[in-house]
């Protein structure tokens, strides 16, 4: 069993859409150990607890840096790290503590339209204003610089006449991220469970 712990700051609309994947049994062989998060009183925190979920809000470096986080997911048994809509940085620490397993999905297809800022509708804005015809969502792994780790899947999705930022921006959640995060979870299990890599190189559908 893949025991993955989901980063939050916001509603957590991909943090629901992992839980009804493995509800539904769609992703198989996961368990959300404990969702993270950087703030109380968002969505993500309801959700959370709907689900019976655990819950650890922190929001500052001190949680870090005193070891207070890594103890936790070491005492959680947690294998890897899913950001979810995570704004704050993550640590050297803790991505020297679990290598290239901690995933981030991003709004765009990167390497375009990433890096510090993009978040929210920046990315969707930053495709229009630069007369995009394709964008999409990308999971990549994370490392010291931002949007900059190794691309693990991306699904493209098409810039409609008309979009504004909120329309690609809902198209781009419901066409490509709902569809690629739990495929990249997934390969995490399978390859947990086989004792294989789970990507020998990163992929685009």
């Amino acid at each position: 069993m893949l025991r993955i712990a989901v980063f939050v700051s916001g509603g957590g609309s991909n943090l629901q859409n992992i839980i009804d994947n493995i509800e539904s049994g769609d992703l198989k062989d996961t368990e959300i150990a404990r969702v993270i998060a950087s703030k109380n009183g968002i969505g993500a925190e309801r959700r959370a607890v709907k689900h019976k979920i655990p819950f650890f809000v922190f929001n500052n470096a001190d949680s870090i840096n005193s070891g207070i986080l890594l103890d936790l997911l070491a005492r959680d048994k947690v294998d890897m790290i899913v950001l979810a809509g995570y704004l704050q940085k993550i640590s050297p620490e803790l991505i020297r503590a679990f290598p290239d397993k901690i995933i981030n999905i991003h709004p765009a297809l990167l390497p375009k339209h990433g890096g510090i800022g993009m978040y929210g509708l920046k990315p969707h804005e930053a495709v229009l204003a630069a007369g995009e015809k394709i964008t999409g969502a990308t999971v990549h792994t994370v490392n010291e610089e931002y949007d900059k780790g190794k691309i693990l899947l991306q699904r493209k999705v098409k810039v409609l006449p008309g979009d504004t930022a909120k329309s690609l921006q809902a198209r781009v959640m419901l066409e490509a991220e709902k569809i690629i995060l739990p495929q990249v979870i997934q390969k995490f299990a399978l390859a947990k469970k086989a004792g294989t890599a789970p990507f020998a190189s990163g992929s685009k559908n």
